[in-house]
């Protein structure tokens, strides 16, 4: 394999890099593959190391390499559809839902959360943790924030903690009449809990969908889910959405 230099282009430097690289992914590395690391790389092309891993975070970003833990920087696979809504609403917990109860805990949500909800900044509400996996593995983390007043009927006796504690929220949310919901997504950095859920690096990208759910003409529940952004695209329906080919399909190992 020999030395490519860029040549001087208008873009930036890591820019055409990043084109550089992806046209390599396609031809020379398969699905799964371990890049060589950052000094063989620089030095195959050209560039200072820090031009590099501007490309590689920015070839992260867009989904087609993985850093992972004890591994390196592999190859993606293609993105998964997972779908976040469809066309008939429904209640968190509700019949079809992929996501899976983790845990429950009352505790005092951050304060822009507890502004939704229209609580008091030092009430506790019910946090509900859950994960959604996807051809077994991890896809995304959530956090439900439900405030006491939306499952008045909830008794401590019937499901002290953990898993069954989250399912019986759940349950007893489902007895509130569902006016409508919202979302929005946006692009975020894994925190430090969500990235050792998610089996990826603190920092590295997610998508943060946050939903808001209405009953009695107010926020009943608040949902942040935290999607791993070089696995998953988001669809709105059961369908997955409209296929768009946007290069060469990757090659699989």
């Amino acid at each position: 394999m020999g030395t490519t230099q860029l040549e001087s282009v208008p873009e930036p430097k890591y820019w055409h890099l990043k084109t550089v690289l992806s046209e390599a992914l396609d031809s020379e590395f398969s699905v799964g593959e371990i890049l060589p690391n950052e000094r063989d790389l620089a030095a195959r092309f050209g560039v200072a190391r820090a031009t590099l891993r501007q490309a590689l975070e920015q070839l992260e970003l867009e989904g087609r390499l993985q850093r992972r833990r004890g591994v390196g920087t592999t190859v993606a696979p293609p993105r998964v559809g997972v779908a976040v809504g469809t066309e008939e609403q429904a209640w968190p917990g509700a019949a079809g839902d992929a996501w899976q109860p983790v845990d429950c805990a009352e505790a005092v949500p951050p304060a822009a959360v507890a502004d939704a909800l229209e609580t008091g900044r030092d009430e506790p509400v019910h946090i509900v943790r859950r994960s959604r996996m996807s051809h077994g593995q991890p896809v995304a983390a959530e956090l439900l924030y439900i405030p006491a007043s939306s499952v008045p009927d909830l008794t401590a006796i019937d499901a002290p903690s953990g898993p069954a504690r989250a399912r019986a929220v759940l349950r007893e949310l489902q007895h509130l009449d569902l006016e409508g919901q919202d979302r929005a997504v946006e692009l975020g950095s894994a925190r430090a809990d969500d990235a050792k859920e998610l089996d990826r690096l603190p920092g590295a990208p997610v998508l943060v969908v946050t939903s808001r759910f209405l009953a009695g003409g107010r926020t009943a529940a608040l949902s942040v889910a935290t999607y791993r952004a070089d696995t998953c695209r988001l669809t709105f329906k059961e369908s997955g959405g409209v296929e768009i080919d946007h290069g060469p399909e990757r090659r699989a190992s």
